[in-house]
């Protein structure tokens, strides 16, 4: 199922690409998008851990630095039958998490500075647990390849805005839709990468959730942990790339209006309250 959301993710945000191209430079421009779409595809697929990483800052960690994170990661993946990822830290005093990589035996974890500070060791194994699900459950590739697509899409539509303003995207020859064509897919482009992140994203959370209280064999840890982060991260902003917010366990957004409107997770609400009617 994973690997249909893959393809259908990658499809749906090409064929954003191809309209872009085709606002720009009609056919010429559609077809120029189209062969940057594929090369996207490719990257994004084999190489989505990486720009996840890139997009977050997040810098590697060795056992002697982190001995307790290792400590825990290593007895979780251990009961989840995974395989050890490579761990990150954010450098960032806002608590949360993310994993990401194409398949287990190429994935990541990275955690915050804040959120080592502040959880407690069973609030930690709760989090790593809910991100080593994402990971045994084959959809941080998703989300991974939503963050690589939305940020090109993104940076392509400002590019076209200012484009526009400077003449480009005017009816030619090669049915170009023209000036105000590229000022309104500059404006829809965006969104509709967000509409299809959070389609995507919000119910891999509550997926994660339920097999990360499993792999840590109680709810308590990840329930207190969830209403900490949500907390926090009103107060505490976060820089990072609006395109690799979704990846995150807590929205590091949260506390603007704009990402309220566009929220790729569940309301902490509903995942806590499901979580403590759970049973593991």
């Amino acid at each position: 199922m994973n690997n249909f959301k893959v393809f259908l993710l990658m499809g749906l945000l090409s064929v954003i690409l191809v309209l872009i191209g085709a606002a720009v430079g009609g056919q010429n421009g559609a077809m120029l998008f189209f062969l940057i779409s594929l090369a996207m595809n490719f990257f994004s697929y084999y190489f989505s851990d990486k720009v996840a990483i890139s997009m977050t800052r997040s810098q590697p960690v060795s056992e002697r630095e982190a001995p307790e994170l290792y400590n825990i990661v290593r007895r979780l993946t251990q009961r989840a039958g995974l395989p050890m990822p490579r761990l990150y830290v954010t450098p960032s005093p806002q608590p949360n998490a993310f994993a990401t990589g194409r398949n287990p035996a190429n994935s990541a974890v990275a955690v915050t500075e804040g959120l080592l500070h502040l959880l407690n060791r069973t609030e930690l194994e709760g989090v790593l647990a809910h991100e080593l699900a994402h990971i045994k459950n084959r959809d941080v590739l998703v989300g991974t390849i939503a963050a690589t697509f939305a940020g090109a899409i993104t940076m392509l539509a400002n590019i076209i805005q200012w484009g526009a303003i400077f003449g480009m995207g005017r009816d030619d020859d090669d049915g170009g839709a023209g000036f105000l064509g590229a000022i309104l897919l500059a404006i829809i482009a965006p969104i509709a990468a967000m509409i299809i992140q959070m389609a995507i994203s919000r119910s891999r959370e509550y997926g994660a959730d339920e097999s990360g209280a499993r792999f840590a064999g109680n709810t308590d840890g990840l329930a207190s942990a969830l209403l900490k982060l949500e907390s926090t991260a009103r107060r505490i902003p976060m820089q990072v790339n609006p395109a690799a917010s979704h990846l995150f366990i807590v929205n590091p957004l949260s506390g603007q209006s704009m990402a309220r409107l566009f929220s790729t997770h569940p309301p902490i609400a509903d995942r806590v309250e499901r979580l403590r009617k759970m049973r593991v």
